[in-house]
Protein backbone atom coordinates (compact mmCIF):
# COMPACT_ATOMS: atom_id res chain seq x y z
CA UNK A 1 0.00 0.00 0.00
CA UNK A 2 0.94 3.39 -0.48
CA UNK A 3 1.04 5.28 2.92
CA UNK A 4 0.43 9.49 2.87
CA UNK A 5 0.69 10.84 6.24
CA UNK A 6 -0.91 14.69 6.02
CA UNK A 7 -1.50 17.36 8.72
CA UNK A 8 -4.76 18.58 9.69
CA UNK A 9 -4.28 21.77 8.74
CA UNK A 10 -4.08 20.64 5.43
CA UNK A 11 -6.96 17.83 5.16
CA UNK A 12 -9.21 20.16 7.19
CA UNK A 13 -9.81 24.20 7.10
CA UNK A 14 -8.50 25.00 10.68
CA UNK A 15 -7.77 28.62 9.89
CA UNK A 16 -10.41 30.10 11.71
CA UNK A 17 -8.65 28.07 15.01
CA UNK A 18 -4.99 28.22 13.84
CA UNK A 19 -5.43 32.14 13.86
CA UNK A 20 -7.00 32.22 17.90
CA UNK A 21 -3.79 30.08 18.08
CA UNK A 22 -1.24 32.97 17.07
CA UNK A 23 -3.15 35.88 18.22
CA UNK A 24 -4.72 34.29 21.79
CA UNK A 25 -2.33 31.35 22.88
CA UNK A 26 -2.56 27.56 23.33
CA UNK A 27 -5.33 27.82 26.06
CA UNK A 28 -7.36 30.14 23.99
CA UNK A 29 -7.24 27.78 21.09
CA UNK A 30 -7.89 24.74 23.09
CA UNK A 31 -11.07 26.26 24.42
CA UNK A 32 -12.26 27.26 20.90
CA UNK A 33 -11.77 23.73 20.00
CA UNK A 34 -13.71 21.60 22.72
CA UNK A 35 -16.21 24.27 22.25
CA UNK A 36 -16.52 23.61 19.00
CA UNK A 37 -15.95 19.89 19.03
CA UNK A 38 -19.22 18.41 17.83
CA UNK A 39 -18.81 21.14 14.32
CA UNK A 40 -17.60 19.45 11.81
CA UNK A 41 -14.71 21.18 9.69
CA UNK A 42 -14.43 22.27 6.31
CA UNK A 43 -12.10 19.78 3.96
CA UNK A 44 -8.67 21.88 3.55
CA UNK A 45 -6.53 22.22 0.16
CA UNK A 46 -5.68 18.36 0.52
CA UNK A 47 -9.19 16.88 1.27
CA UNK A 48 -10.36 16.40 -2.41
CA UNK A 49 -6.78 14.72 -2.77
CA UNK A 50 -7.11 12.42 0.12
CA UNK A 51 -10.74 11.55 -0.79
CA UNK A 52 -9.89 10.31 -4.31
CA UNK A 53 -6.73 8.31 -3.47
CA UNK A 54 -8.96 6.87 -0.30
CA UNK A 55 -11.36 5.18 -3.12
CA UNK A 56 -8.44 3.44 -5.39
CA UNK A 57 -9.05 -0.22 -5.14
CA UNK A 58 -7.27 -3.02 -6.06
CA UNK A 59 -8.89 -4.37 -9.73
CA UNK A 60 -9.44 -7.89 -8.23
CA UNK A 61 -9.63 -8.13 -5.01
CA UNK A 62 -11.15 -4.45 -4.50
CA UNK A 63 -9.00 -4.29 -1.41
CA UNK A 64 -8.01 -0.08 -0.54
CA UNK A 65 -4.45 0.25 -2.08
CA UNK A 66 -3.82 3.74 -0.24
CA UNK A 67 -3.84 4.36 3.41
CA UNK A 68 -3.81 7.82 4.90
CA UNK A 69 -2.56 8.60 8.67
CA UNK A 70 -3.20 12.05 9.99
CA UNK A 71 -0.34 13.92 12.24
CA UNK A 72 -1.16 16.99 13.72
CA UNK A 73 0.81 18.83 16.51
CA UNK A 74 -2.57 19.07 18.63
CA UNK A 75 -2.98 16.84 21.67
CA UNK A 76 -5.86 13.82 21.96
CA UNK A 77 -8.27 16.22 23.48
CA UNK A 78 -8.08 18.67 20.97
CA UNK A 79 -7.87 16.53 18.29
CA UNK A 80 -11.09 14.83 19.17
CA UNK A 81 -12.98 17.59 16.85
CA UNK A 82 -10.71 16.42 14.14
CA UNK A 83 -11.40 12.89 14.23
CA UNK A 84 -15.39 13.65 14.34
CA UNK A 85 -14.71 15.47 11.39
CA UNK A 86 -13.23 12.62 9.66
CA UNK A 87 -16.13 10.68 10.81
CA UNK A 88 -18.74 13.40 9.15
CA UNK A 89 -16.91 13.14 5.93
CA UNK A 90 -16.55 9.49 5.47
CA UNK A 91 -12.69 9.60 5.30
CA UNK A 92 -11.48 5.93 6.12
CA UNK A 93 -8.58 6.91 8.25
CA UNK A 94 -8.39 5.26 11.51
CA UNK A 95 -4.31 6.22 12.30
CA UNK A 96 -3.13 9.41 13.80
CA UNK A 97 -0.32 10.78 16.03
CA UNK A 98 -1.21 13.77 18.22
CA UNK A 99 2.28 15.28 19.37
CA UNK A 100 1.09 18.06 21.32
CA UNK A 101 3.30 20.84 19.84
CA UNK A 102 6.27 18.31 19.32
CA UNK A 103 7.44 17.72 15.62
CA UNK A 104 5.19 14.77 13.83
CA UNK A 105 7.44 13.90 11.49
CA UNK A 106 9.96 11.80 14.20
CA UNK A 107 6.87 8.80 13.67
CA UNK A 108 7.14 8.72 9.62
CA UNK A 109 9.95 5.96 9.84
CA UNK A 110 7.50 3.68 12.21
CA UNK A 111 4.35 4.58 10.24
CA UNK A 112 5.90 3.45 6.79
CA UNK A 113 5.23 6.63 5.62
CA UNK A 114 6.19 7.50 1.77
CA UNK A 115 4.77 11.11 1.51
CA UNK A 116 4.52 13.88 4.13
CA UNK A 117 2.00 16.83 3.35
CA UNK A 118 1.99 19.81 5.53
CA UNK A 119 1.04 23.23 6.50
CA UNK A 120 4.49 23.67 9.07
CA UNK A 121 7.77 24.16 7.28
CA UNK A 122 10.22 23.13 9.79
CA UNK A 123 8.26 19.62 9.71
CA UNK A 124 8.63 19.65 6.48
CA UNK A 125 12.22 20.57 5.76
CA UNK A 126 13.31 17.91 8.67
CA UNK A 127 11.34 15.15 6.89
CA UNK A 128 13.23 15.99 3.69
CA UNK A 129 16.21 16.04 5.39
CA UNK A 130 15.58 12.67 6.95
CA UNK A 131 15.33 11.36 3.46
CA UNK A 132 10.85 12.00 2.87
CA UNK A 133 8.76 12.90 -0.28
CA UNK A 134 7.37 16.04 1.94
CA UNK A 135 5.74 18.97 0.32
CA UNK A 136 4.47 22.45 2.58
CA UNK A 137 0.98 23.00 1.54
CA UNK A 138 -0.69 26.44 1.40
CA UNK A 139 -3.97 26.29 3.20
CA UNK A 140 -6.94 27.31 1.38
CA UNK A 141 -10.34 25.66 1.38
CA UNK A 142 -10.92 22.77 -0.86
CA UNK A 143 -11.47 23.45 -4.49
CA UNK A 144 -14.04 21.78 -6.05
CA UNK A 145 -12.62 18.27 -7.58
CA UNK A 146 -13.17 17.92 -11.53
CA UNK A 147 -13.34 13.94 -11.55
CA UNK A 148 -12.83 10.67 -9.59
CA UNK A 149 -9.02 10.13 -11.31
CA UNK A 150 -5.88 11.28 -9.10
CA UNK A 151 -3.92 13.67 -11.37
CA UNK A 152 -0.29 14.29 -9.78
CA UNK A 153 2.07 16.55 -11.13
CA UNK A 154 5.79 17.33 -10.37
CA UNK A 155 8.71 19.29 -11.24
CA UNK A 156 11.72 18.13 -12.40
CA UNK A 157 15.25 19.36 -11.38
CA UNK A 158 14.86 19.24 -7.12
CA UNK A 159 12.47 17.07 -6.95
CA UNK A 160 11.76 13.97 -8.89
CA UNK A 161 15.64 14.89 -9.60
CA UNK A 162 18.44 15.79 -7.81
CA UNK A 163 19.48 19.07 -8.19
CA UNK A 164 22.96 18.79 -9.52
CA UNK A 165 22.09 20.48 -13.10
CA UNK A 166 20.27 23.35 -11.51
CA UNK A 167 23.46 23.94 -9.44
CA UNK A 168 25.27 24.20 -12.49
CA UNK A 169 22.43 26.97 -13.63
CA UNK A 170 22.67 28.93 -10.53
CA UNK A 171 26.58 29.02 -10.76
CA UNK A 172 27.16 29.41 -14.38
CA UNK A 173 23.67 30.25 -15.85
CA UNK A 174 21.75 29.29 -18.90
CA UNK A 175 24.68 28.47 -21.65
CA UNK A 176 26.36 26.07 -19.00
CA UNK A 177 23.77 24.53 -17.99
CA UNK A 178 22.62 23.56 -21.45
CA UNK A 179 26.63 22.72 -22.32
CA UNK A 180 26.54 20.48 -19.26
CA UNK A 181 23.45 18.53 -20.46
CA UNK A 182 24.39 18.20 -23.72
CA UNK A 183 27.53 16.76 -22.53
CA UNK A 184 25.90 14.12 -19.92
CA UNK A 185 22.97 13.79 -22.42
CA UNK A 186 23.30 10.33 -22.10
CA UNK A 187 23.79 9.98 -18.41
CA UNK A 188 21.15 9.56 -16.03
CA UNK A 189 19.89 11.60 -13.74
CA UNK A 190 20.15 11.23 -9.79
CA UNK A 191 17.12 10.58 -8.26
CA UNK A 192 15.52 13.08 -6.28
CA UNK A 193 12.81 13.76 -2.92
CA UNK A 194 10.34 12.52 -4.85
CA UNK A 195 11.85 9.50 -6.78
CA UNK A 196 10.33 7.05 -4.96
CA UNK A 197 7.50 8.55 -4.60
CA UNK A 198 6.90 8.38 -8.07
CA UNK A 199 7.97 5.03 -8.25
CA UNK A 200 5.54 4.06 -5.79
CA UNK A 201 2.32 5.58 -8.15
CA UNK A 202 4.00 3.88 -11.01
CA UNK A 203 3.65 0.78 -9.38
CA UNK A 204 0.18 0.97 -8.44
CA UNK A 205 -0.27 2.30 -12.00
CA UNK A 206 0.74 -1.05 -13.68
CA UNK A 207 -1.99 -2.94 -11.41
CA UNK A 208 -4.44 -1.60 -13.97
CA UNK A 209 -5.40 -2.07 -17.19
CA UNK A 210 -4.20 0.28 -19.96
CA UNK A 211 -6.66 3.34 -19.97
CA UNK A 212 -8.47 2.31 -16.69
CA UNK A 213 -5.49 4.04 -13.88
CA UNK A 214 -7.60 5.76 -11.39
CA UNK A 215 -3.90 7.88 -11.41
CA UNK A 216 -2.43 9.87 -13.93
CA UNK A 217 0.95 11.97 -13.11
CA UNK A 218 2.36 14.44 -15.35
CA UNK A 219 6.39 16.01 -15.21
CA UNK A 220 5.94 19.72 -15.66
CA UNK A 221 9.43 21.30 -16.12
CA UNK A 222 10.74 24.66 -17.22
CA UNK A 223 13.38 22.50 -19.33
CA UNK A 224 13.20 22.88 -22.94
CA UNK A 225 15.06 21.20 -26.00
CA UNK A 226 17.53 19.69 -26.24
CA UNK A 227 17.88 19.28 -22.05
CA UNK A 228 14.88 17.58 -22.43
CA UNK A 229 16.76 13.89 -23.59
CA UNK A 230 18.34 13.60 -20.22
CA UNK A 231 15.45 13.81 -18.34
CA UNK A 232 13.52 11.45 -20.79
CA UNK A 233 16.55 8.74 -20.56
CA UNK A 234 16.53 9.32 -17.05
CA UNK A 235 13.04 7.82 -16.70
CA UNK A 236 13.52 5.36 -18.98
CA UNK A 237 16.41 3.66 -17.08
CA UNK A 238 14.01 3.84 -13.83
CA UNK A 239 11.65 1.89 -15.36
CA UNK A 240 9.13 4.42 -14.66
CA UNK A 241 6.24 5.80 -17.29
CA UNK A 242 5.14 8.91 -16.69
CA UNK A 243 1.63 10.18 -18.27
CA UNK A 244 2.53 13.37 -19.65
CA UNK A 245 5.50 15.32 -20.32
CA UNK A 246 5.46 18.93 -20.79
CA UNK A 247 8.59 21.24 -21.16
CA UNK A 248 7.80 24.60 -21.12
CA UNK A 249 11.50 26.81 -21.67
CA UNK A 250 10.63 29.08 -18.62
CA UNK A 251 6.97 29.87 -18.81
CA UNK A 252 4.40 30.09 -15.98
CA UNK A 253 3.09 26.30 -15.15
CA UNK A 254 0.07 27.50 -13.57
CA UNK A 255 -2.03 27.80 -16.98
CA UNK A 256 -0.63 24.40 -17.99
CA UNK A 257 -1.09 22.99 -14.53
CA UNK A 258 -4.92 24.01 -14.86
CA UNK A 259 -5.05 21.99 -18.52
CA UNK A 260 -3.77 18.96 -17.11
CA UNK A 261 -6.42 19.48 -13.71
CA UNK A 262 -3.61 18.56 -11.46
CA UNK A 263 -4.97 17.61 -8.09
CA UNK A 264 -1.97 18.54 -6.59
CA UNK A 265 1.70 19.47 -7.49
CA UNK A 266 5.05 19.49 -6.09
CA UNK A 267 7.84 22.32 -7.18
CA UNK A 268 10.72 23.65 -5.09
CA UNK A 269 10.72 26.97 -6.78
CA UNK A 270 8.74 29.41 -4.44
CA UNK A 271 8.00 32.00 -7.49
CA UNK A 272 6.19 28.80 -9.39
CA UNK A 273 4.28 27.54 -6.26
CA UNK A 274 2.75 31.06 -5.69
CA UNK A 275 1.38 31.30 -9.38
CA UNK A 276 0.22 27.58 -9.12
CA UNK A 277 -1.31 27.53 -5.50
CA UNK A 278 -3.78 30.13 -7.02
CA UNK A 279 -5.63 27.48 -8.98
CA UNK A 280 -3.78 24.26 -7.64
CA UNK A 281 -3.45 22.22 -4.48
CA UNK A 282 0.96 23.08 -4.69
CA UNK A 283 3.18 21.89 -2.39
CA UNK A 284 6.47 23.36 -1.74
CA UNK A 285 9.63 21.05 -1.67
CA UNK A 286 12.26 23.15 0.70
CA UNK A 287 14.92 20.73 -1.34
CA UNK A 288 18.14 21.90 -3.02
CA UNK A 289 20.39 24.94 -3.96
CA UNK A 290 17.26 27.19 -4.67
CA UNK A 291 16.22 26.73 -1.07
CA UNK A 292 19.22 27.31 0.99
CA UNK A 293 19.19 30.04 3.79
CA UNK A 294 15.55 30.16 2.92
Amino acid sequence: MLTLAISSRTLFDLDDAHQIYLEQGIEAYRSYQLRNEDEPLEPGVAFPLVQKLLNIKHPDTNEPQVEVVLVSRNNGDTGLRIFNSIEHHGLDISRAVFSNGGSPYDYLSALGVELFLSAHHADVIGAINAGYAAAHLMTRKAAIQNDEQVRVAFDGDAVLFSDESEQIYQTGGLEAFRQNEHKRRNEPLNPGPFSAFLKKLHDLQSLFASGESPIRTALVTARSAPSHKRVILTLRQWGIRIDEALFLGGQDKAKFLQSFKADIFFEDQLTYVKTASEHTATGHVPYGVTNQNK
